[in-house]
Order: C-alpha cells, then sequence, then structure tokens
C-alpha cells in the first residue's frame, strides 16, 4: 500500500496495483481498474515515485532467503530442506539424505 493525501488533507491508503491511470488535471486524478477516481493532493511524479518505492520493497522481500524456525523438527514429513544433486538417488529420484530411496512409505499412501 502506498500513503496518499486526499484533497481536504485526509490520509490514505491505496493498493498501487490497482491503479490503471494517473491523470494530472489540474489535481492528480487516479483512476483504478474498476473506474473509482481519487483526487489526491500529491502531484503524478510523487504517486509514480511512491509506486516505484512501494515495488522496489516487495522485491527486495522476494530475496530474502526463507529461513526454518529453530523449532522446526526436521524429522516431521512437512519439514521441507534444500537437496543437493548428489543427494539424488534411487528410482523415485528422492533420497532421505543418507543416499536412500524415499518412497512414500507412509499408511494409505499410493502404491
Amino acid at each position: 500500500m502506498i500513503l496518499l493525501t486526499r484533497i481536504n488533507g485526509e490520509k490514505f491508503a491505496l493498493n498501487p496495483d490497482l491503479i490503471e491511470r494517473a491523470e494530472p488535471t489540474p489535481d492528480t486524478v487516479l483512476t483504478m481498474v474498476d473506474g473509482t477516481k481519487y483526487v489526491v493532493a500529491e502531484p503524478v511524479e510523487e504517486v509514480i515515485k511512491r509506486v516505484a518505492e512501494f515495488r522496489a520493497m516487495v522485491a527486495s522481500m522476494t530475496r530474502q532467503p526463507i529461513v526454518a524456525p529453530p523449532e522446526a523438527d526436521p524429522t516431521h514429513p512437512d519439514h521441507l530442506r534444500l537437496v543437493r544433486d548428489d543427494e539424488v538417488s534411487g528410482p523415485s529420484g528422492r533420497t532421505d539424505g543418507d543416499g536412500h530411496d524415499n518412497n512414500d512409505n507412509r499408511p494409505g499412501a499410493p502404491e
């Protein structure tokens, strides 16, 4: 969300992904994809800058590694981890990390 100011001075947050266009007529009018219009105090250039900053922030967040919490149990069946190429073997192409084939032997698992 980006923080903008209505002409009356009221602040509000807007989802920048839903902005279809911004027009300087003479106040900045933002038209949303659903046709809703907002008149804001910021010039078009400032709105564009805030949208770019928002998107840069989102993009930088996606580059941060996801780290399992310390209490994560690596033996739990839902535990995910990276697997090196040299760990992959067997007919299923999956191992348990020790080089053993890791076919799904849970009760009720498909044969």
